[in-house]
């Protein structure tokens, strides 16, 4: 399949066969495809000052900085501008080593952080999971284990690591009480609670940050993906706590004009179209709706990050919505459950498209 052409949560290919995007690249479609806002911005930006580096700091960085403050409701933290998801980890860790002079990581089962020093996060070895050289200052403990985080955490940690909600883990959500306890552990030891929003952030769950539904407060936070609708921009949220020094970070391409662009008509859009309620609203009914359907074993999610654990594995249903409805679903690292990640301003209209194409699918697959 080439896709040719891309409006809203549709694709066309080179044939002129449509197609429902419900995945979005990870989660990367946030605001739709081409939304005129948005290319508006990146044009105007464009012909104005084209690729300008971070070494000449402007208005459209500030003006980003300011309403990601303002929408996310951490308003007081510094914002470093970055261009992925694993930089912006990357980065956040090397904060945390400068910030408590520590070294020790402690992150969880079935989490991923991107292509970093944290990709050998304890799955069932999956390849999604690309190993790197193993390191005693990394560990992995059991998710949602409280009792297992108390044992381990301790005065040598530097930083607290955790997905908003686990994506390529199959969709899992920390608990409230296990969030509360890393928090409250982190203060204790003076270390340091990163949240990786990279796929759960930026109104993904219906809140700006999926850790917002718990209350906590986190010392770093990493946002990309969503963050630029696939115009390559990642960041880090800063705790004011954190003192800048001269040559602690430094990025080439990081903040770029046009990625600031881009950054800030997502913002625009999210807020204008009031998208963290539709993707609450239309979030809430897909999963009410999916877990009605034969074969459906669980469903887990909150706003449009949703995990469908099946039966039987999805691979053969997620082929039949692509081949025989023109319908693009994502995967996991559990070959049970299909990830549904579309644009938050998917409509209601556009849902109830997948949820009947899904339904006839997994009637026909459980007859087999």
């Amino acid at each position: 399949m080439e896709p040719v052409k891309a409006q809203g949560i549709k694709l066309w290919d080179k044939q002129g066969t449509e197609y429902l995007d419900l995945y979005g690249g990870h989660a990367v479609i946030s605001i739709g495809h081409t939304h005129p806002h948005y290319v508006k911005k990146i044009t105007e930006q464009l012909n104005n000052i084209a690729f300008y580096s971070n070494s000449v700091v402007i208005s459209v960085q500030s003006e980003l900085a300011e309403k990601l403050g303002k929408l996310s409701g951490y308003d007081n933290y510094d914002l470093f501008l970055v261009n992925s998801g694993a930089e912006a980890n990357e980065n956040a860790l090397k904060l945390a080593s400068f910030h408590t002079g520590r070294k020790k990581i402690i992150s969880f089962s079935k989490s991923f952080h991107g292509r970093t020093s944290l990709a050998v996060a304890a799955t069932d070895g999956s390849s999604m999971q690309a190993p790197v050289n193993k390191t005693e200052n990394i560990q992995f403990l059991p998710f949602n284990d409280i009792e297992a985080f108390e044992k381990n955490m301790n005065e040598d940690v530097a930083a607290v690591i955790i997905e908003g909600i686990q994506g390529v883990g199959g969709v899992q959500i920390p608990s409230t009480p296990f969030l509360k306890k890393i928090e409250e552990l982190c203060k204790k030891f003076k270390s340091v609670l990163i949240l990786d929003e990279v796929q759960s952030g930026y109104g993904r769950s219906g809140k700006f940050f999926a850790h917002q539904y718990s209350g906590v407060k986190a010392d770093l936070i990493t946002v990309a993906k969503g963050m630029g609708n696939g115009f390559p921009i990642a960041g880090v949220l800063i705790s004011p706590e954190f003192k800048a020094v001269h040559g602690m970070l430094g990025t080439t391409f990081g903040g770029n004009h046009l990625a600031c662009a881009a950054g800030i008509a997502v913002l625009d859009v999210i807020k204008d179209e009031n998208l963290l309620s539709n993707s609450e609203n239309i979030g809430n009914y897909l999963m009410t709706e999916l877990k009605k359907i034969s074969g459906v074993k669980e469903i887990r999610g909150l706003g449009l990050m949703i995990g469908v654990e099946l039966e039987i594995p999805c691979a053969a249903v997620r082929n039949s919505l692509l081949d025989d409805h023109k319908i693009f679903t994502g995967s996991s690292s559990d070959k049970n459950t299909m990830r549904i990640l579309p644009a938050l301003n998917i409509t209601k209209e556009e849902a109830d498209l997948f949820l009947k194409a899904f339904k006839s699918v997994m009637s026909k697959m459980l007859v087999k």
